[in-house]
């Protein structure tokens, strides 16, 4: 079963478009990776999904849900997270608070207080920055904060949108080992965006090529890897 299923969607920016008969699938507890160059549509398939940007045809199922005209709370209600391209923390609160602001839907304290720990517990060094302003991490740090805080509403669905951008390389290596540990442990399904498509196929199940807001290629990882247009295009080989 298809914990999510995007059926042949347009999405317009005004009179420009953007998606054009875009479809994918991600199944339960499968990690799929989405790759093109910037601009491409990456974070407008992301977009479409979060109700940010819905489309304009074509439908968005969550599970037995069509979510195509949902606002972004309700998308999270239903448990879909995003964590944003360029991080989005919030420079002037702290590492707990902008960790809070991700469960704003939740009304449990129990619940939160678990859910920090649990973050904590793949993000040590989110612990020991606990009480320092967001805006004075790291790159990386700020990352792994964006991350944390779209795990705070507890997901059955993370949205990852370009987790790697601008991070040194063992940073990239460490960010890709904690989403293997969060999909392994917790059995969410993501939605892998990356320019990194080395990154991308070796964390992912299965893939798909978005180029000028269309779908050119899908498969599993190891099918793309081979892929003579993926390697000339995106692997630099």
């Amino acid at each position: 079963m298809s914990a999510l299923a995007i059926d042949d969607i347009d999405v317009n920016y005004g009179q420009r478009s953007a998606l054009r008969s875009v479809s994918l699938t991600v199944g339960e507890g499968e990690v799929v990776a989405l790759i093109g160059s910037n601009g491409a549509g990456k974070t407008t398939t992301l977009r479409a999904i979060m109700g940010l940007t819905p489309p304009s045809r074509g439908k968005v199922t969550f599970g037995d849900t069509d979510i195509s005209k949902l606002a972004p709370p309700s998308v999270v209600r239903l448990g879909i997270t995003l964590s944003p391209e360029g991080r989005r923390v919030f420079p002037r609160m702290t590492v707990r608070e902008n960790l809070f602001l991700g469960a704003y839907l939740k009304e449990d304290k129990e619940e939160i207080a678990r859910s920090i720990e649990r973050v904590y517990g793949y993000f040590p060094r989110l612990r020991e920055r606990e009480w320092q302003m967001a805006g004075s991490m790291s790159g990386g740090e700020q990352q792994m904060l964006a991350i944390g805080r779209a795990l705070m509403a507890r997901p059955r669905l993370l949205l990852l949108d370009e987790p790697s951008l601008g991070l040194a390389p063992i940073r990239v290596q460490e960010i890709g080992k904690i989403i293997e540990e969060i999909n392994r442990d917790e059995g969410i399904s993501i939605v892998l965006v990356e320019q990194n498509a080395s990154m991308a196929l070796r964390l992912s199940n299965r893939a798909y090529v978005i180029e000028s807001g269309e779908i050119t290629l899908s498969g599993t990882a190891a099918e793309l890897s081979k892929s003579e247009h993926v390697r000339k295009a995106y692997l630099g080989s």
